[in-house]
């Protein structure tokens, strides 16, 4: 199991990833803004099941690979963290993608609006990216195998996750109607969100390789 102090620092880093604007965000405010608070909390849902695909996928292997490879470690941290502040810079260039979302917004049920919010998940590639460039160097071969601790990190991921999102979709759904009309705002979060993919990934590829005992 993890220590304290790893908890901390992973939520620290999740937190900083989760919060920022990305497909998960955008499906979230976009359902909540067309169709209500309750679609909104119900894709959140979904969005924070899919969280534990990721886990799953690195408690079966993906992670400790990673771990006990220099090379592997080494590409895909440096080919994550070359992705992540891709996508910061092309956020800080293009207009708003919320407004597109907002957009293109068709009613569902509340089933497909679960289930379209786990598959947006399952295929978020911030996601992905975070769970196999920087999950890795939290997981502490002294602490014992590698599986419970990307379990358990996991989950704390998905609680902070679906408490992140909830909250956007309670916010999105209170000021729909200035979230349509504000282009300003709306270019602001894509600029903040475009600093935090940056600096996530520097912190990819700062990340090092964690350590097993002789």
């Amino acid at each position: 199991m993890p220590s304290l102090g790893t908890f901390l620092a992973f939520a620290g880093a999740a937190i900083a990833l989760i919060v920022v604007p990305g497909p998960s965000v955008l499906y979230i405010v976009g359902r909540s803004v067309s169709q209500g608070r309750s679609h909104g909390l119900i894709s959140a849902l979904g969005v924070a099941t899919g969280v534990l695909f990721h886990t799953a996928a690195a408690a079966l292997g993906v992670s400790v690979v990673v771990a006990r490879s220099a090379v592997a470690f080494s590409l895909l941290k440096y080919a994550g963290a070359a992705y992540l502040i891709y996508l910061g810079v092309q956020k800080l260039r293009r207009p708003s993608t919320l407004t597109t979302a907002l957009e293109n917004q068709n009613p569902l049920s509340m089933r497909r609006t679960y289930v379209q919010g786990l598959v947006v998940n399952i295929l978020n590639p911030k996601t992905a990216l975070f769970f196999l460039a920087l999950l890795p160097q939290f997981v502490d071969p002294d602490r014992g195998p590698a599986a419970p601790q990307v379990v358990a990190l996991g989950l704390l991921f998905a609680v902070l996750a679906l408490m992140s999102d909830s909250t956007w979709a309670l916010v999105a759904s209170s000021v729909a109607g200035r979230l349509r009309r504000s282009d300003k705002a709306l270019r602001r979060l894509d600029r903040g969100a475009g600093a935090v993919f940056i600096g996530l990934g520097v912190l990819a590829a700062l990340s090092q390789r964690p350590q097993t005992q002789p």
